[in-house]
């Protein structure tokens, strides 16, 4: 009786501790029970289903065709302020107006006025023709406009204006995996892909870089693989386009009953749930539950409206919390988790298995039982 009666004790004492037995977090149960609150809803509880993959997967990514792309190739820029211009004139016949001012030339029919930068005025100085205007003028307008002004002056005179150096029909590519570059853009035109090889190349690897073309006071970012991947991305590059290339590392963060429980580097541009689960060392056969496999996520507005959830604005920017569940069990949801993108800075939960709990209680009671019946019998067996 007396042995009976410590047991009985004993059980009770597990039993009362059993809640604070150790986890690595909630069950599918609780998890779900923890939706609402006493006052207010925690989260949006959603079950991966084709609605929602077709959801996820239809939202709109970041394109630069879609945003500049009807831009097409930039038109020929005109010379503007801090260019360096180089002006030559020639005149039909020896001894002209040029050539006097050039004795040394041997008699030569033409002088090049030694480059000079185009001024906060706009003009350039040409002798016998004054102050020229310059900016805003592509180089053809501005040789018309000396030859008019020395007509009278020089034998039919003939002019060429180069932009020897440009400021201001460049792109600049910078950030912290290229070498930062300002790099003048040719007549042909020069794709976005051009300046940053021109620049020395990403430095990072391809599904690490981020690509932000800023251009007429707005900013896009995608992915430098589908820059790479897709032509229809690598756009043409206009003047005052400012390139930056970042390195932003893709991960996920594994918990509970899987092989690994860590951050989890993407090392593509996409990854797929099922992808991370694999990465993450699949779910474990002894404490998973195949139904409790959850995906924790912000999401934004439009998303939230689309998939008929509750708007809780609580997240960073007004986005919403939501938790995606799905269930294992189900065959079909194998070619679902291979579709439902898993997005940056997501958390991977797996639930343990109901016997989990169970088998920790046994283990519990076997560790404060054992020690007392071990004794009992010592003593029972002592002469």
């Amino acid at each position: 009786m007396k042995l009976l009666a410590t047991l009985g004790c004993l059980t009770g004492a597990a039993l009362v501790g059993c809640a604070a037995l150790p986890t690595a977090g909630p069950t599918a149960k609780e998890v779900v029970k923890q939706e609402v609150g006493r006052h207010r809803r925690r989260f949006d509880l959603v079950d991966i289903n084709r609605h929602v993959v077709g959801v996820l997967s239809a939202q709109p990514k970041a394109s630069f065709y879609e945003r500049f792309g009807n831009e097409g190739k930039p038109p020929p820029a005109p010379i503007g302020i801090g260019d360096a211009v180089a002006v030559t004139i020639w005149e039909a016949a020896p001894g002209g107006l040029f050539a006097a001012a050039n004795p040394a030339a041997g008699g030569a029919q033409g002088i090049r006025i030694p480059v000079q930068t185009v001024g906060p005025d706009g003009g350039i100085s040409v002798p016998y023709a004054g102050r020229v205007p310059a900016a805003g003028r592509l180089p053809v307008e501005v040789q018309q406009e000396i030859e008019r002004r020395l007509s009278g002056k020089a034998i039919e005179p003939q002019v060429i204006v180069t932009v020897a150096k440009t400021v201001t029909d460049t792109a600049t590519v910078s950030g912290e995996v290229v070498r930062g570059a300002r790099l003048p853009l040719s007549l042909n035109g020069e794709r976005l892909l051009d300046l940053i090889a021109a620049a020395g190349g990403a430095r990072s690897p391809i599904y690490e870089t981020f690509v932000k073309l800023s251009r007429g006071g707005v900013t896009v970012t995608i992915p430098m693989e589908r820059l790479v991947s897709y032509p229809a991305e690598n756009i043409y590059a206009w003047p005052g386009d400012v390139l930056t290339l970042v390195r932003v590392p893709q991960s996920f963060t594994a918990f509970g009953a899987t092989g690994r429980n860590a951050e989890v580097a993407f090392e593509a541009e996409r990854l797929s749930l099922v992808e991370a689960i694999a990465k993450s060392g699949g779910l474990l056969d002894q404490r998973s539950d195949p139904r409790g496999v959850f995906l924790f996520r912000y999401e934004p507005g439009p998303i939230i409206e689309a998939l008929h959830a509750r708007d809780l604005k609580t997240g960073p920017r007004g986005s919403s919390p939501v938790v995606y569940r799905l269930d294992m069990r189900r065959a079909d949801a194998y070619f679902l988790a291979r579709r439902f993108p898993v997005e940056n800075k997501d958390i991977l939960y797996v639930a343990n298995a109901p016997l989990t709990e169970i088998q920790k209680f046994f283990t519990l009671l076997n560790t404060l039982t054992g020690p007392v019946l071990t004794g009992i019998i010592v003593n029972k067996s002592a002469p």
